[in-house]
């Protein structure tokens, strides 16, 4: 009989070698990942990546090994083997963390053993991930192909601006006498 939250050993969810999924998944318990994934992986069990998989993931779960490739953040709220197939590029954020000679890690490890620093460490990434999330919205910088019209809107593709005048090539003047 199962004496741990962890002595399950039932796999609910299995990403084969041949897969390739685009989007987040939600799995209720031990996910096994070996195909290739583009997006965020938040299982409520183990999570076991194998040395095939290929993840521009965010990786959340109790107890998380790695073997294969994650770019991505991992976030394990008991422990985390990296082993030595094993490249991560992003931070990690555990409470035990086992790494094999010959992984590859870059990026901040966040070691927490008790309560409160797990509690802090989490919280503290949840607010940057939210922060990040919204930087799109601000960040839209005037690209080197943007040329400003006459009333100050840039035009990336050369056509029309709001005033209905395409802008001006380098060197050539909008108004000619």
């Amino acid at each position: 009989m199962p004496s741990g939250k962890h002595d399950d050993y039932t796999i609910n969810t299995i990403i084969g070698p041949d897969s390739n999924l685009k989007g987040n998944i939600d799995t209720p318990g031990f996910t096994r990942i070996d195909g290739s994934i583009m997006g965020d992986v938040n299982a409520s069990g183990r999570v076991v990546i194998g040395e095939k998989a290929r993840m521009k993931s965010n990786v959340l779960g109790t107890a998380v090994t790695i073997g294969g490739v994650v770019y991505g953040n991992v976030i394990a709220g008991e422990s985390l083997v990296v082993l030595s197939t094993a490249l991560v590029l992003g931070d990690i954020i555990t409470r035990r963390i086992k790494a094999d000679e010959g992984c590859l890690i870059h990026g901040r490890i966040k070691v927490c053993p008790d309560e409160e620093s797990w509690a802090g460490a989490v919280s503290e990434y949840r607010d940057a991930q939210k922060v990040k999330s919204a930087l799109p919205v601000f960040s839209k910088k005037a690209g080197k192909d943007d040329v400003p019209s006459k009333d100050g809107i840039p035009s990336r593709d050369g056509g029309p601006s709001k005033d209905g005048v395409p802008p001006a090539k380098s060197g050539q003047s909008k108004e000619k006498a």
